[in-house]
């Protein structure tokens, strides 16, 4: 994007936005990527109900997450972007005072205390700030001139790095990186300079030392040191890892058959049907399995990518670019880590591991990219 396109985007320069007449377009619904969406949902399930060891009440459960979650995404698809964008700072403000109450009146489990309890509603709020810090990145940067300034470039890095650090301090590093990553895609979208990427890479690098020695937990590091070398502790922290490996590689290219993984089917397999659920994939339905889900993951990042350079503000383009890409993250590090090319830290395989609350959020992500898709800009008479 050249720097002229940024300046016709500054605020104001846009002429009145409405949304067109056709019958997608009242519905604000995209159909393409409706469709997608539908695909892997069903795919999801299929996959499921093997993991699950073939078990309805998993997929009836599974199902309502469904419905909830489409029912959410088309409520969300009904909001003007405007609308949106107007919500994104107070939203954001109220998602970090819910994060701050987490350690005073949250609810734990497994060690961590995530969660809060309200009426007898149990939610994380940082499943919420998945999706509200890249709205308020996207309305920062929405209301500069483009490409952003070092100024305003550690202005935003302040709105990423606050919510980043009260997640990573409950502990929950891997959903702290992935906020923070959905963060820096806006800065990338916005046309940050590569100097400053270079700069930032290299302080990580020089950092890397200091974090590993007084910022990472032990388990932390044991999940490092577990990736690099998984047979140190086969009965152990590497029992996951060696189990996942073993039912991809023996699936092949044709797989063992649905329902006929070993490593699957006689429990040898571990969280299969969630975190690792793609090594029963797998393993029942070989490479060539494997390869459809990432060929439908793949169209539906190019959908949102699409929309994003077509949406018709600044705004709008920040936000669809940073869901996309975030996407993409989720799917890259669960199958890097069930391969054991990345550390173990708990990202479900996106619409087909069993979860409810991930699922909301991603549909609640979806439910942006449909509102962005339908809006377009009128045209003077």
């Amino acid at each position: 994007m050249s720097h002229s396109d940024f300046v016709r985007q500054m605020p104001g320069a846009g002429s009145e936005l409405v949304r067109r007449n056709s019958i997608w377009q009242r519905l604000h619904i995209d159909p393409t990527l409706l469709l997608l969406l539908l695909v892997l949902t069903a795919a999801g399930l299929f996959v499921l109900y093997s993991a699950s060891g073939q078990d309805m009440s998993v997929i009836y459960k599974q199902g309502r997450f469904f419905m909830l979650a489409y029912a959410v995404m088309f409520i969300i698809a009904q909001f003007d972007v405007e609308r949106i964008k107007r919500l994104a700072p107070a939203a954001y403000v109220a998602c970090v005072i819910l994060l701050i109450l987490v350690p005073f009146f949250g609810v734990g489990a497994k060690g961590a205390q995530r969660w809060l309890s309200l009426g007898g509603l149990r939610f994380q709020p940082a499943e919420l700030m998945k999706v509200v810090l890249p709205m308020a990145a996207a309305w920062y940067f929405s209301k500069r001139v483009l490409p952003p300034s070092l100024r305003h470039v550690l202005i935003s890095l302040i709105i990423v790095v606050v919510p980043t650090l009260l997640i990573a301090k409950q502990p929950d590093l891997g959903t702290s990186i992935l906020i923070a990553t959905s963060g820096l895609f806006v800065l990338f979208f916005a046309g940050i300079r590569w100097s400053y990427i270079a700069s930032a890479l290299g302080l990580l690098v020089m950092a890397a030392y200091p974090m590993w020695h007084f910022v990472l937990h032990d388990y932390q590091k044991q999940r490092i040191l577990t990736m690099l070398n998984p047979e140190s502790d086969k009965l152990g922290a590497g029992w996951n890892i060696i189990q996942s490996k073993t039912a991809i590689g023996s699936g092949g290219f044709d797989g063992k058959g649905w329902l006929n993984g070993t490593q699957s089917q006689l429990d040898f397999l571990p969280e299969s049907h969630t975190d690792f659920i793609i090594a029963v994939l797998a393993e029942e339905l070989g490479l060539k399995g494997v390869l459809i889900l990432i060929g439908l993951y793949l169209l539906i990042i190019g959908r949102g990518l699409w929309i994003g350079y077509k949406a018709q503000h600044c705004f709008g383009r920040l936000l669809a670019g940073s869901i996309t890409l975030t996407f993409f993250v989720y799917v890259f590090v669960n199958m890097g880590m069930v391969s054991g090319l990345l550390p173990v830290v708990g990202v479900p395989l996106p619409l087909v591991s069993q979860g409810g609350t991930s699922v909301v959020s991603l549909m609640v992500g979806f439910g942006l990219l449909m509102a962005i898709s339908t809006e377009k800009r009128i045209i003077d008479q």
